[in-house]
């Protein structure tokens, strides 16, 4: 059994379609409005179907109240770390602090270098990554003396001026599978983001994946706690039970409860693009996993 203790949060993975031109945005919309707690967008830049995402976060933010946003994950390959350092700080305190900062190492190569990124072999991903990440929490140490500066062999930054400071730490969020991944996961990131249909064994895999990250932590000097598992899920809801998260609110609530306590995933990224199931989430999965979590936590 390992709960790590975090609140749970219940979030929703809209499909950042061009057309209907407001879709996404509509669907955040009644997000906002149902009471979940995160909004996500994926990021393909080279993906023409897509809105770009970072402008849609932006532009989500400015139509929502409540919410918080984020990329699932953020393509770094294509966005420069500095810049998107800043372009995060100043969302974060334009939305009042609703940023959070998933990123991914990059996957699709192809599509990346047409684009004008920079191929790199899988090893040469994480590196970036971990580079990248100390580039960006770099510039947000406002208050910091000196100049930022990283000499690595993916990103450079030579006396950049730090700044701003974000309106509240933004969780660096990173998707990962693979071991290498994994353990740059446990030294430097607050979060870990991967989709459940793409572990082939399914929740069982989320223990030794966890195993590996905690092991990462421990070794770095840090709390394997200071890690939050997120999770980004499908379903359908039916009258009866059809098979995992297929099935009425009350089945969902168990075996998420279940995934809380057993797993210690703490955030549960719903992917859809239906309004009534956003709302039937938010009205009805998320509180009876709370309740449930909260009695196994706490009991009498």
């Amino acid at each position: 059994m390992t709960d790590y203790g975090h609140d749970l949060l219940f979030g929703t993975f809209v499909t950042p379609s061009v057309q209907p031109v407001t879709h996404a945005v509509d669907l955040a919309v009644v997000a906002d409005r149902a009471g979940i707690d995160l909004v996500t967008f994926q990021d393909h830049p080279y993906q023409p179907r897509f809105h770009d995402t970072w402008t849609l976060l932006s532009y989500v933010a400015s139509r929502t109240e409540r919410v918080r946003v984020s990329g699932n994950v953020l393509n770094l390959p294509l966005r420069q770390p500095a810049v998107l350092a800043r372009a995060a700080a100043s969302l974060d305190l334009l939305s009042g602090g609703r940023f959070e900062l998933g990123i991914g190492a990059g996957g699709f190569w192809d599509a990346i270098e047409s684009m004008g990124g920079r191929r790199l072999t899988p090893g040469q991903s994480v590196g970036a990554l971990e580079e990248a990440i100390a580039v960006i929490r770099e510039i947000w140490a406002a208050g910091k003396p000196g100049g930022v500066r990283v000499d690595g062999e993916y990103y450079t930054v030579k006396g950049a001026k730090r700044g701003p400071a974000p309106a509240h730490d933004i969780g660096v969020w990173v998707g990962a599978y693979k071991p290498k991944m994994l353990a740059l996961t446990g030294r430097v990131a607050d979060g870990w983001l991967p989709s459940l249909g793409y572990l082939k064994g399914g929740p069982d895999d989320l223990r030794d994946l966890n195993a590996r990250i905690d092991d990462a932590a421990a070794s770095a000097g840090r709390d394997p706690s200071a890690v939050r598992r997120l999770l980004n899920i499908g379903g359908r809801f039916a009258p009866t039970s059809r098979g995992p998260l297929d099935g009425p609110p009350d089945q969902w609530a168990e075996e998420l409860a279940e995934l809380t306590l057993e797993h210690g995933v703490s955030a549960f990224i719903l992917a859809t693009d239906d309004t009534a199931t956003i709302e039937r989430y938010a009205a009805e999965v998320a509180p009876a996993t709370r309740a449930l979590v909260n009695a196994a936590r706490h009991p009498a």
